[in-house]
């Protein structure tokens, strides 16, 4: 069996990664070959380093994250790509950033944890719509009378927002000291090479403009969320007793994002 050079492999690889509309892992790219086509030894490794030096002069680049590999826009040219969802801009409430900036930060955490922080009733259909979108999700229950669900971010969520780990999320404190905040998440330019056209789930009670658009439309609201959890005066120890005074829905209509 004639084994396949390095030339052929890297190709192979960009082509993969340019036509999944979904980021590929390591292991799914080792399995492009079969044991019929042997490849050299850490041909897929050395394939995704060539791709990235060579993305260096380009308007994308080759980043690993939380599912696997992916081409995104750079940041330089992100605000002329952008320009192709104008048009069409899905908004967010100040409360679904906060709510979402909040599991984010302070995941796994309940919907009442999330109340007493913000002094606020969370509308379920705030709750409803993040894990529509896939970026919430219930991942057991607090040990305590009612075993309410606690709630964490996934994959998806990383993945939406250019980050590989949770680690890789500015650091709470710094958000907090900032009053003018200047978006502190790298997660403009992540809008993938060939994004997916999505259905939006929208809701009127969560403030979501009803569009048949594409997950990159919403991808600008990034430094949003970040700028939620500034102002939204999170604690770094969860308050007790404090009984919500208000419900989202109530200023839903008034807390639309710009």
């Amino acid at each position: 069996m004639t084994e396949l050079d390095q030339t052929l492999v890297t190709r192979i690889v960009e082509a993969a990664l340019l036509a999944s509309q979904q980021p590929l892992s390591l292991v799914q790219l080792k399995g492009l070959f079969t044991l019929d086509e042997p490849i050299p030894d850490n041909a897929v490794e050395n394939a995704l380093l060539e791709l990235q030096a060579a993305c260096e002069t380009r308007g994308v680049e080759l980043v690993e994250v939380a599912s696997g590999w992916r081409f995104q826009v750079k940041p330089d040219v992100h605000p002329w790509v952008a320009r192709l969802w104008t048009e069409r801009q899905t908004k967010y409430t100040r409360a679904t950033l906060e709510t979402l900036a909040l599991i984010a930060y302070r995941q796994p955490i309940t919907r009442g944890e999330i109340e007493q922080i913000r002094g606020v009733a969370v509308n379920s259909s705030i709750i409803k719509t993040l894990e529509e979108r896939g970026w919430i999700r219930v991942v057991g229950h607090r040990d305590v009378p009612g075993k309410p669900e606690l709630l964490a971010t996934t994959k998806a969520f990383l993945d939406y927002f250019g980050l590989k780990r949770l680690d890789e999320l500015p650091p709470l404190s710094e958000l907090k000291d900032l009053g003018e905040l200047e978006p502190q998440l790298s997660l403009e330019p992540a809008i993938p090479a060939s994004a997916p056209d999505t259905a939006a789930q929208a809701d009127a009670d969560d403030g979501v403009q009803p569009s048949a658009s594409s997950d990159a439309d919403i991808r600008q609201h990034g430094p949003e969320m970040a700028e939620a959890t500034a102002t939204a005066d999170i604690p770094e120890e969860l308050p007790s007793n404090v009984p919500p005074h208000r419900d989202d829905a109530d200023a839903a209509s008034s807390e639309q994002t710009p």
